[in-house]
């Protein structure tokens, strides 16, 4: 623990839908402001999410707990959210940092419940976005009132999907908007303005700021729109994978994604990482802003998203039902000058969102969270000490319950290899080492089957020690190669 007189301030920078291989140097798009940041920090450069998708991934993130653990599951603001708030009893760390003596600022997107914003969790509120008012998706008397009109291909705009019966859906293009006038630079306006205010603050402060970029539609203003040429672009390695060994959803998915041509989806691409240096841009001002209150030397600043973007790896886009490296994998960048040992570092291990959670409280000297959640504090790495591999997790995991539509999916990611199971088809298996686009689903292959056991094991080990709801044994239903007795049963525990 931090003694109380040198507790730092907190800055969070949360985008949305970024992968992480963006923001590394030697990638197409550029991210000067962020590659600088990584300089003066440290990098978590396998850093994973509990889930693609907003609202559970997020609710993660505050609370240091799965979906199973937190409740949110889905999106929380459609009728077919599994469930619109935290289980009762769930804390944030917000309400922790509160207590422990932290002013509150929050800008940006909230998105974890439909019966709470913010406020209710000790932050005072500058700008709230996606809050629990917001309604996502549209009504039947909504879709009585549509025009009842079929596009032919020859009337499709670039990056528009034909989608008879459904709304218009452009994947990316250019905004009638300059850049000071998008809803995200007002959520950075708001908090530049607070951080001028807290110059000089005596009490230690926390600041959320959360953009909306760059979640789909890729749709940005000139200026990134032109930044980057699509004849520049290089597909993704992973694009023409024939998803042949792979569950048939990934095939039902890409039947939609097919329409665009590959100049498209070079231009969709292009977009995209315009859309990211954008962000990038914001950022940089926001630490401006923060080096103008004198404070930054001081002030833990961390830098990530909530989960990644398919961007045409295996012919998908958008994120959900995906479990690749692409959507799973997350940028995690920490700056702390008074606190970190030997910046410019970047760390390769297992890392989840869940961690950064115990990282503030271990900084800020407020006790545990949710009795220490499911994740563990980084603060170790921070100060460069040697942490032995017993001493820290072997593997990471996810709990996809779904999106607005519900599917079942675990994952189990460890050093070498990801494990997926899928209870409505067949199981995924990847040699990350060997070919870590995933392009080759071994899972099938005789000889992997024992360490198919061990991943099944590990899987059933974190699903039962946190309470996750996959343990139903109905025929039709548990259709797991290895089932949960052999992982946590009582001959099991004594091997």
């Amino acid at each position: 623990m931090m003694s109380r007189p040198n507790r730092p301030n907190m800055l969070i920078f949360m985008t949305d839908q970024q992968q992480a291989q963006v923001i590394d140097e030697r990638h197409p798009c550029r991210t000067p402001h962020l590659n600088q940041f990584a300089r003066e920090g440290i990098t978590f450069d396998r850093t994973y999410t509990t889930m693609a998708h907003c609202c559970p991934s997020r609710a993660s993130f505050f609370t240091s707990l799965y979906p199973s653990q937190h409740g949110i599951h889905n999106n929380v603001c459609t009728p077919t959210a599994i469930q619109k708030a935290l289980n009762p009893g769930v804390e944030t760390f917000g309400e922790k940092l509160r207590d422990a003596g932290y002013s509150l600022h929050f800008t940006g997107k909230w998105h974890i419940s439909t019966e709470e914003n913010p406020a209710d969790r000790g932050w005072e509120e500058l700008k709230v976005t996606a809050g629990k008012d917001v309604y996502m998706g549209a009504s039947i008397a909504a879709w009585q009132e549509m025009e009842a009109t079929v596009k032919s291909a020859a009337e499709r705009k670039p990056g528009e999907l034909l989608r008879p019966g459904w709304d218009e859906f452009v994947l990316y293009g250019t905004a009638d908007k300059r850049y000071e006038e998008t809803d995200d630079y007002d959520v950075v306006t708001k908090a530049k303005e607070r951080l001028a205010e807290l110059k000089g603050a005596e009490q230690p402060w926390c600041m959320y700021v959360g953009v909306l970029g760059p979640h789909d539609p890729f749709i940005v203003p000139e200026k990134y729109a032109k930044m980057y040429k699509a004849e520049e672009v290089e597909l993704p390695p992973n694009y023409h994978d024939s998803l042949q060994d792979k569950p048939r959803i990934y095939e039902r998915m890409r039947r939609v994604w097919d329409q665009l041509s590959e100049q498209e989806v070079k231009e969709s691409i292009a977009h995209y990482w315009g859309y990211c240096t954008m962000v990038d841009d914001m950022f940089g001002e926001v630490l401006e802003a923060l080096e103008r209150t004198g404070q930054a030397d001081n002030t833990l600043v961390v830098f990530l998203s909530d989960h990644g973007e398919s961007g045409g790896a295996h012919g998908l886009y958008l994120k959900g039902i995906s479990p690749y490296e692409e959507t799973y994998r997350i940028p995690c960048v920490v700056r702390w000058p008074e606190g970190i040992v030997q910046p410019g570092r970047h760390v390769e291990s297992l890392v989840s969102i869940m961690d950064l959670a115990p990282t503030f409280m271990a900084v800020a000297d407020a006790g545990d969270l949710n009795g220490g959640g499911a994740g563990r504090s980084l603060l170790p790495w921070l100060r460069n000490e040697n942490v032995p591999a017993e001493n820290w997790r072997d593997a990471v995991y996810n709990q996809c319950n779904g999106v607005e539509i519900y599917y079942t999916q675990r994952m189990v990611r460890t050093e070498r290899y990801k494990f997926v199971y899928n209870p409505a088809d067949f199981d995924e298996l990847y040699d990350l080492q060997e070919d870590p686009y995933e392009m080759i689903n071994l899972a099938g292959d005789p000889a992997r089957k024992p360490l198919l056991s061990m991943l099944y094991q590990k899987m059933w080990q974190e699903a039962a020690a946190n309470g996750d709801r996959i343990f139903n044994q109905y025929p039709s239903i548990a259709m797991a190669d290895v089932g949960p007795a052999l992982a946590i049963g009582r001959e099991a525990k004594r091997d």
